[in-house]
């Protein structure tokens, strides 16, 4: 169940992240957000940030063996790479529908994946 949890926690933290790292170069074509000075951008990034924040802290808590998870450290952080890897694809593919994705983007996929199959081989 920990492990459940730990994953659903991570999705939803890096789902908060990509929006508050990516989501604001999607203001310009919003009449409210064209004119935004850099300060309030930021300042709206960072109230997106702490619901990540908010989320990524007990995901790892959770999920980390120290704290009763079934994770170490290393394996967290590459749950975590590629849950933002995933969300990062489907936030580019729904709202920047001008990215495209080559062979080399899906080779670098394949290799991450090969990266968690190799970090988790006992």
């Amino acid at each position: 169940m920990r492990t459940f949890y730990t994953i659903i926690l991570l999705v939803l933290s890096n789902t908060f992240m990509t929006f508050a790292w990516y989501g604001h170069l999607k203001f310009n074509e919003m009449k409210w957000g064209a004119s935004l000075p850099l300060i309030t951008v930021i300042l709206i990034s960072w109230g997106i940030a702490l619901f990540e924040y908010l989320l990524q802290v007990p995901a790892n808590r959770i999920g980390f063996k120290n704290y009763g998870g079934p994770f170490s450290l290393l394996e967290l952080k590459v749950i975590q790479e590629v849950i933002t890897l995933v969300v990062f694809v489907a936030f580019s593919v729904l709202f920047f529908k001008t990215e495209t994705f080559r062979w080399n983007h899906i080779l670098g996929f394949i290799f991450l994946i090969l990266a968690v199959y190799f970090v988790f081989k006992k």
